[in-house]
């Protein structure tokens, strides 16, 4: 018993010893398991979070799109005044290439005296413009004479697809043209594909082929010449991730690229490439896609490129600093062979389209035509006003097209009339260069669109902004507001009423006196109203304003759209009012417009990323003078230019052309202004030293010579009032305020208001014997 019972005992205990044992080896398992499946969850968890990184971005808004800023579209019909010339400039600025037939879209041909046109079509906010085959004929006067369709049918009116002239872009400057993969020229796809990852459509995402073919390409040259990653990888790489070079990266760019070839087409894949890969620089601003690429580098749309532009693009993928032609086209022009090379071996292209295409030049814009900077001033102009109705980041990430009043023909123009003559002006003077700055705004008469803004002699210039921000004293600018406010008074005034210029000192509230002088320190004694306006004489429109009284004139001022508040002091007679050549706009737009006040617009239409309309900038306008009144001012400005101040205009004008304006110069000439009219535009120039310091300039030998430069260049009707029904033209002496005679000496035509005309008749002295006249009127033509 005791044996059995120690036999039994020894079993009992190396059972338990086994059972212990047994349990450890299991514990220990279960406690290594779970240390296990720590890394396991985070890999599954970061496998998890990466896919949610890729659909959130992917299904989400992929990008932050900038306004994009577009010029007015030129409109055609005949009886526009239009030189051939700043047409086709029109047709070069976007991007129109010349050829024998005008064949495609985007084309021009010159056919002797006609020029024929095949347009693009745009997306207006009214409606889509199709893509139209057209011919134009212009007229040795600068007129469209003929404008009909492919068939020879008049056309009653063109519009043309607007240029773009810049954008407000985020923070990050990246800039891109989206595009849809049904849009884009099939060869461009195929090339990329075939240059870049020819196993895209085969692969998941990575290529293990194309690594091991790069890694075997990189062994046998010593270094890295070749690249394993797949379209896919290259996408993930720009989209989500940053350029770092790390192990970690790679990993991350790997697994991204499977969970986004698993849940997604190739084709969207492809679509995303095409519009978010790198392609260069322009200043601050990326150029991201193919769309915007082709803008860049050939202002033309995708549509519309040659086998060996596409090319081109396709190289540049590779890398675009390394490539870019404009500094490196040698190595721009190997490297796009090499992708024609590329596309023959992958069937393509032909031999013989590779062999020409090859030959062909780079073909590229000029490399500083595409700046974001090419309408600096007008573009602040257009940002002022669209942060009336937008919040910034909208403008910046929203994608809305914003449809402007902007002409690039006339702000060319004007930058160049304003650059050149600068530079004269400092030469003749013997002035240091860079001494004189200067400001340019340009309106069409009638409906206060602004056509073009200069702020800087250098029209890049992205800073100070001198048409809208410098506000100097206006000088004699003013002076068609005082005389504006005598002539609304025709009981008392009209252009022939004798005004004295003697010397005048007016007496302040404060017991100061003023003494204005005239320029030529002389005093023209008994002068007309008219004669005082278009002279410019200081003494006589004082001593007017004062009887007018002061606050009168700034009433009037405040009806012609003056909005700052001016204290009415004596010396506001003669131009002691700061104002920027933006505002002097505003106020000569009512005086060119016949007393119709119109609110000042660079903004025509705002559409959003769909091509819906989200605001519309109409025409606001009111009469705020007589008709009969402004058509007296209108002759007496007329006036300046025939044989006053502003006379000198047609030392470079047509002397038929007529034109009407005021020069302004202000104390020790430090301000030279100019505002000046034809029937379309209307023009205001300054030019003055940043540091308010004197110039030998007047408002006639400085800013004067620069309009007339701009207003030569223009293609403008003249100025031919209508005659109101309530004024009648009448031959009259006006230094003796008596009626005369056709035949008088001394007498001329001038309008009064009915009611106002002297009454008395004065003594002629006639030019010719009086009988030959009236025989001579009798033939005349009527």
């Amino acid at each position: 018993m005791t044996k059995r019972s120690n036999l039994k005992r020894r079993k009992s205990t190396a059972k338990s010893r086994q059972n212990r044992k047994r349990g450890g080896v299991l514990s220990a398992m279960r406690r290594w398991w779970k240390w296990a499946l720590i890394p396991l969850a985070i890999a599954v968890l970061g496998v998890v979070y990466l896919d949610y990184v890729v659909r959130s971005k992917f299904e989400g808004k992929k990008w932050a799109l900038p306004a994009r800023v577009y010029a007015r579209p030129l409109e055609l019909y005949a009886g526009l005044p239009l030189q051939r010339e700043a047409f086709l400039e029109e047709l070069r600025g976007l991007g129109y290439q010349f050829s024998s037939s005008a064949g495609r879209p985007g084309q021009v041909a010159i056919e002797g005296d006609w020029v024929r046109v095949h347009s693009r079509g745009f997306g207006f906010w009214d409606k889509q413009e199709p893509a139209l085959t057209f011919a134009a004929r212009f007229s040795a006067a600068g007129i469209v004479a003929d404008l009909q369709d492919g068939r020879g049918r008049d056309l009653p009116l063109v519009r043309m697809e607007p240029q773009e002239i810049g954008g407000i872009y985020p923070a990050h400057m990246e800039d891109r043209l989206l595009v849809r993969l049904e849009d884009i020229p099939p060869l461009l796809g195929e090339a990329l594909i075939a240059v870049e990852d020819r196993d895209f459509l085969r692969h998941h995402g990575i290529s293990l082929r194309s690594i091991a073919r790069a890694t075997l390409a990189n062994i046998r040259a010593g270094g890295v010449v070749q690249g394993g990653s797949t379209l896919t990888q290259q996408l993930v790489k720009n989209f989500y991730l940053n350029q770092q070079r790390s192990l970690v990266r790679k990993a991350l760019e790997a697994l991204m690229a499977l969970s986004l070839d698993a849940r997604y087409s190739k084709a969207e894949i492809l679509e995303t490439y095409l519009n978010e890969v790198y392609l260069g620089q322009s200043g601050s601003r990326g150029i991201h896609g193919f769309a915007l690429g082709a803008q860049h580098y050939f202002r033309q749309p995708l549509n519309e490129l040659e086998v060996h532009q596409i090319a081109l693009l396709v190289g540049l993928v590779k890398g675009a600093s390394y490539y870019n032609p404009w500094r490196h086209p040698e190595r721009a022009t190997a490297r796009r062979n090499l992708v024609l090379e590329v596309m023959a071996d992958s069937g393509l292209i032909t031999t013989r389209d590779k062999d020409l295409a090859s030959q062909q030049p780079l073909d590229l814009v000029k490399s500083n035509s595409d700046s974001i900077y090419s309408y600096p001033s007008f573009i602040e102009l257009v940002k002022r006003q669209l942060q009336r109705d937008y919040r910034p980041e909208d403008l910046r990430s929203e994608g809305l097209r914003v449809f402007t009043t902007l002409s690039p023909t006339v702000q060319k123009a004007a930058e160049s009339s304003l650059a050149n003559r600068l530079r004269q002006l400092e030469q003749k003077y013997g002035m240091t260069s860079d001494t004189l700055q200067g400001a340019v705004v340009v309106e069409a008469v009638g409906n206060g669109e602004v056509l073009a803004v200069v702020g800087d002699r250098n029209g890049k210039y992205n800073g100070f902004n001198r048409a809208l921000d410098a506000h100097r004293a206006i000088g004699s600018l003013v002076k068609p507001a005082v005389y504006l406010t005598a002539l609304s008074k025709p009981e008392q005034y009209s252009l022939i009423t004798p005004l004295d210029d003697s010397a005048i000192t007016v007496e302040s509230a404060g017991g100061q006196s003023w003494q204005p002088r005239n320029f030529s320190r002389e005093a023209h004694g008994q002068v007309p109203l008219y004669q005082a306006l278009s002279k410019s004489y200081n003494q006589a429109t004082a001593r007017l304003g004062t009887e007018l009284g002061v606050e009168d004139v700034l009433a009037t001022l405040r009806r012609l759209g003056l909005e700052d508040d001016v204290p009415a002091l004596p010396s506001v007679l003669l131009g002691a009012v700061d104002l920027s050549p933006l505002q002097v706009s505003k106020l000569y737009q009512t005086i060119a417009s016949e007393g119709i006040f119109t609110e000042q617009r660079a903004i025509l239409s705002v559409l959003d990323s769909r091509g819906q309309a989200l605001k519309r900038y109409p025409l606001v306008s009111e009469t705020r003078f007589e008709a009969d009144v402004m058509h007296l001012l209108q002759y007496a400005l007329q006036a300046t230019m025939r044989e006053g101040t502003g006379r000198s205009a047609y030392q470079i004008l047509d002397e038929q052309w007529q034109v009407a304006g005021k020069t302004g110069t202000t104390n020790e000439q430090r301000d030279s202004w100019f505002a000046g009219y034809s029937g379309d535009h209307l023009g205001v120039v300054w030019i003055g030293r940043d540091d308010n310091g004197p110039t030998p300039l007047t408002g006639a030998t400085g800013a004067l010579t620069v309009w007339s430069d701009l207003f030569a260049q223009l293609s403008s009707r003249p100025l031919l009032p209508v005659k109101p029904t309530n004024v009648e033209y009448l031959w009259v002496d006006p230094h003796n305020a008596t009626l005369g005679g056709a035949n008088c000496v001394g007498s001329e035509l001038i309008p009064f208001v009915k009611g106002s005309e002297p009454r008395i008749k004065g003594h002629c002295e006639y030019r010719q014997n009086p009988v030959v006249h009236w025989l001579k009127g009798l033939w005349s033509p009527r």
